[in-house]
């Protein structure tokens, strides 16, 4: 699984991190790849063999990199707004400065790339493992 050069750019003009100094490229790969998503060929980027005990997961070799940089973008304004949390509004020498909006508009962004994140499916299964063919066939 690898981010492809591509994808940091976007997520950058995504989250206005134009340059490396918050954010490095290696930081930027790390987050796009916290969130894979099945590919167009409806690949999962995860094989997981419940033949062993406990099921072993493995990357999958036919998976094509997916990920989802509104997540991403999300996790990355929400770092920037927490960042800011402690800055204040106050009132110095007949001036009026309001630092916390700074706060309030990384908040936002963070929420509208939130909204826009993709849908996220779980796998669950009845341990132990039913069969219900074999279940069907017993009067």
């Amino acid at each position: 699984m690898a981010a492809t050069a591509a994808m940091a750019a976007e997520l950058r003009r995504m989250v206005d991190e134009a340059t490396e100094t918050t954010y490095d490229d290696d930081l930027i790969d790390d987050i796009i790849e916290k969130y894979p998503l099945l590919d167009v060929l409806g690949t999962d980027p995860q094989d997981i063999d419940f033949t062993t005990s406990p099921p072993t997961i493995s990357e999958a070799d036919d998976w094509i990199p997916t990920y989802d940089l509104n997540a991403a973008a999300a996790q990355i304004w929400g770092e920037k707004a927490a960042a800011v949390a402690d800055e204040f509004d106050f009132n110095a020498d007949g001036g009026n400065y309001t630092r916390s909006q700074k706060k309030q508009q990384y908040s936002e962004k963070a929420r509208w790339y939130s909204s826009r994140r993709s849908l996220k499916t779980i796998k669950s299964f009845v341990e132990p493992r039913i069969n219900l063919r074999e279940q069907s066939n017993v009067d």
